[in-house]
Order: C-alpha cells, then structure tokens, then sequence
C-alpha cells in the first residue's frame, strides 16, 4: 500500500511545480521518489540542494553512485537500488561493477576501501572499525573525503526510509537480484 501517493504536476504545489519544471529540464522528466516527496516542497527542496551541494565536493559521480548502491543494498531499498544501478550505468559502471559494489566486493582498491567503510558505518550505526577508516585514508581520501561520506551517507539514508515508509512506486529497471550467500 502507498502511504504517500506520487503526485502529478496538476495535484502539485505551486512551489512543487516550479521544481519539477526544473527537474523534468534535468532528467526528461520527474522520477517517483521527487513526485513523492514533493508532498512537503521544502523537504524537496532541501534534499534536492543538498545533494547538488555534495556533487562539488571530494566525490566523483561514481563514487557517489557507489555509496549510494552500497546504503540502498543494506538497507533493502529496491526504489534506490533500481534508480543508482541505472545511475551507476550512466556513470559508467557496468551491471557487473554495481553488483560488486553492492557487494563490497569491487576490484578497484580505492573504491573498495570506499564500499567497506560505507557499508560499516550503516551497519554499525555509525561506529565503523578504525581498520576500516584507516583503509580509506590508505586508499587515498582524505578528513574532507570522510566528512562528505557522511553526508553523502546520510542523504542516501533519507532516501531509504523515505521510500520505505512512504512505498514509492519504482520507476526504473529493476535492479539484478542478488544471489543468496
């Protein structure tokens, strides 16, 4: 059951329409989860900022698209794994690499070290290993690198429950399953 509907641009806002304008220029057109959240203009507007606030900073879009596929994975959010697989895509992973990804099992040291220390941080709620933080210091990043993995960290956690407690109707390819360990 939906707990939020997916609003269309004549059941949205003023405030809500003049976003989605915007995001419809961007994208070709507006994705459920921002049709969704644009119940409160505000949060929309706040979550959209701040994710284009974080794209200028330590992080390539792969690397946020890798953090992003790691949170969705542990916190089984199909919305998001569906959406950043096919983000990972357009960024220039294969559906291989995003399953590795999801998996903390890619091959690039330095996006490993990324993968580990995300996945840590939400399983633990926060207290990753200092094994795990000293690995991504190794693999190159550095204390504004770790600041923004929280951040980034944190806006995918939005996402998440967002999509959970709200239902959101996904709207893009599935992402693959992944095989029971």
């Amino acid at each position: 059951m939906e707990n939020l509907e997916v609003l269309t641009y004549g059941q949205a806002s003023p405030e809500a329409k003049e976003i989605f304008d915007s995001i419809k220029k961007k994208f070709g057109k507006v994705p459920n989860i921002y049709a969704t959240i644009a119940h409160s203009p505000v949060a929309l507007k706040a979550f959209l900022q701040y994710g284009d606030a974080l794209k200028s900073g330590q992080f390539t879009p792969k690397e946020i698209e890798a953090i992003a596929l790691v949170v969705g994975e542990v916190n089984d959010c199909a919305y998001c794994l569906a959406a950043h697989t096919a983000l990972g895509k357009l960024n220039g992973f294969s559906e291989e690499e995003t399953i590795k990804l999801r998996t903390v099992t890619i091959e690039d040291p330095k996006l490993r070290a990324l993968t580990v220390l995300t996945k840590e941080i939400i399983s633990t709620n926060g207290y990753p290993p200092e094994v795990a933080v000293e690995a991504f210091f190794e693999a190159g990043y550095n204390k504004a690198a770790l600041v923004e993995l929280i951040a980034v960290v944190s806006l995918n956690l939005f996402t998440n429950i967002f999509n959970h407690v709200a239902s959101t109707k996904i709207d893009f390819p599935a992402a693959p399953q992944l095989e029971a360990v």
